[in-house]
């Protein structure tokens, strides 16, 4: 009897020391154990059921004094005022707490790894340094095909080309050259390709540099006709110019700096996609000098309707480029400018945006010889100066000095430039129709007005120029209206748009240097249709067909129809 109690107590004091020791698993089974034992004891008499209670209740009270006396003995004294201990915790709790911790931590930590070796590029061959993510390039080639038919009534040796006549030096030698071709059909396949890159300095401020296929003397094209018996093309700087950004505290970009070789500042109308209108300036021309654009929207700064929505801003330009400049001369030759405008997005995606720009050219008149003699050979600089260094043709132009010299004056023309200043009121529209989206309807208008003729000037430089140079009418406004439907885009496969546009140009209403040069072969004194269309054959790719049909309106018969077919890439 009394060698089974010891053996009872033994196996309470096992379980309390377990307890101790805090091994969940070990309590169980002993806790268990022990109490069947006692059980059985009871049943067999050995015990009564008043010992068997007495015995558990003492091991309980056993074991919460040992463990109070473990706890003492691990954390020392009493804690004080404040103080805040951390109670036991057993081992198979923090193995949990392990497990736990490992995997979330793993987690994180292997995301945290993959994302920076993404990042910097971790283990790829060739991998570029941080400094080449701030370039950008860019590019597109165009293959086109043209045909350019003659009137049928046009006559032979019946415009004078200007440009000729100047390089050469004179009509007579220019000979034959000195004569436009009026009358036979040409047929030639063009290439323009453009290859740029935009690099990121700081924040804000950007650099750009664009070559293209062209000439240096020809600033409205960058074609390159194909036939040249294997000679390389000309490839030449484009644009290269730098621009800053300047936005507020809700991302608005409303300042534009840009200075150097620079795309066109101006808005000009007409369907984006398209290159818009060309009335005043072609789309291949760049400026040359320098640009501010401010914008403000309407909404006012700060407020919900501004930070959510900047469809509605007025904007301001200005702009002042350096069209010639000379060593030994005063009157550099100059182009200043200021357009304001309005762009106004509507609830229903329609789109509103107008214009109104003037421009002013500066020291662009031709300067005459007043000698007796008037040849070339005694013109001042200033008078040499004064011939333009491109014409397109259409401008009224006057006589600035003859052929021949001194001791054997001419009487042809030897050097020509341009009769009538140029100050140009130019107001243009847009609006576009999203009401059968994704197609849209694209409606513009353009319209210049050269208030720089004045016609007592025009006929004094007529009148020194001689008899075929006179009887010129006024004619200084030009026109145009025109109407897009289709995707907005179709560099897509799929996507298409067609386009219309009546345009009207007379003879001094703008710069003929600057003005389209496809529309009847450029230049002024022109008026005429234009349909086409563009199909996106895949992405980045598309096709594009026109046909162009001017005639002139005032002169001898001269019209002309153009068919251009273009496959366009980019990348």
């Amino acid at each position: 009897m009394t060698n089974k109690i010891q053996l009872i107590a033994l196996m309470l004091c096992g379980l309390t020391g377990i307890a101790q020791a805090g091994e969940k698993e070990e309590l169980l089974k002993l806790r268990n154990t022990t109490t069947n034992l006692i059980q059985q004891l009871v049943k067999q008499g050995i015990l009564t059921n008043k010992m068997a209670e007495d015995m558990i209740k003492q091991a309980d009270a056993d074991a919460t004094i040992q463990a109070k006396q473990q706890t003492a003995a691990t954390d020392g004294p009493a804690p004080e005022a404040g103080e805040v201990r951390v109670p036991y915790v057993p081992e198979f709790i923090k193995d949990d707490i392990r497990q736990q911790v490992r995997a979330e931590l793993r987690q994180d930590v292997v995301s945290d790894v993959m994302q920076k070796a993404k990042t910097e590029k971790w283990g790829l061959p060739g991998a570029w340094p941080e400094w080449v993510d701030r370039f950008k390039l860019y590019g597109d080639i165009r293959l086109r095909s043209q045909n350019e038919f003659m009137g049928s009534d046009n006559q032979p040796q019946s415009y004078i080309n200007y440009q000729t006549v100047n390089d050469r030096g004179g009509v007579n030698a220019a000979g034959l050259d000195q004569f436009a071709n009026t009358t036979v059909d040409r047929n030639r396949f063009r290439e323009r390709l453009r290859l740029g890159i935009d690099a990121k300095i700081s924040d804000g401020l950007t650099a750009n540099v664009r070559l293209a296929t062209s000439n240096l003397r020809d600033p409205v094209s960058t074609n390159q006709t194909l036939g040249n018996t294997g000679g390389q093309y000309q490839f030449n700087v484009d644009r290269a110019y730098l621009q800053y950004e300047d936005t507020d505290s809700e991302g608005f970009k409303w300042l534009t700096l840009t200075g150097g070789r620079i795309k066109n500042p101006w808005y000009v109308g007409g369907g984006e996609f398209n290159g818009g209108s060309e009335l005043v300036w072609d789309t291949d021309l760049s400026f040359e000098g320098f640009a501010a654009t401010a914008r403000h929207r309407l909404a006012g700064s700060g407020s919900l309707a501004a930070i959510n929505d900047d469809s509605k801003t007025v904007f301001a330009t200005i702009g002042a480029f350096p069209l010639q400049e000379f060593q030994l001369s005063s009157k550099d030759k100059w182009l200043f400018g200021g357009q304001v405008g309005l762009d106004w997005g509507f609830d229903n995606q329609n789109k509103l945006k107008v214009g109104v720009a003037y421009y002013d050219y500066v020291n662009t008149v031709a300067n005459p010889n007043r000698t007796l003699q008037g040849t070339c050979d005694l013109n001042t600089r200033d008078n040499t100066a004064s011939a333009p260094q491109f014409i397109q043709g259409g401008n009224t132009v006057a006589e600035i000095c003859s052929e021949g010299t001194a001791s054997n004056p001419g009487t042809t023309t030897g050097l020509v430039g341009l009769a009538s200043d140029f100050n140009i009121i130019n107001p243009n529209f847009s609006y576009d129709i999203a009401a059968f989206a994704p197609y849209h309807i694209i409606l513009s208008g353009d319209y210049a007005k050269n208030i720089g003729y004045n016609k007592k000037d025009v006929n004094a430089a007529l009148f020194r120029s001689g008899p075929s140079f006179q009887n010129q009418q006024e004619q200084t406004n030009a026109w145009q209206a025109r109407m897009d439907f289709g995707w907005p885009k179709a560099d897509q496969s799929g996507h298409w748009n067609v386009f219309g546009l009546y345009k009207y140009i007379e003879r001094d209403a703008v710069l003929d240097a600057f003005t389209d040069s496809d529309f009847r072969l450029g230049g002024t004194n022109s008026k005429g249709w234009v349909i086409g269309g563009n199909y996106g054959l895949a992405k980045n790719i598309w096709f594009t067909g026109r046909w162009l049909s001017a005639d002139v309106i005032t002169g001898p018969p001269f019209g002309i129809d153009i068919l251009q077919l273009d496959i366009n890439t980019r990348f």
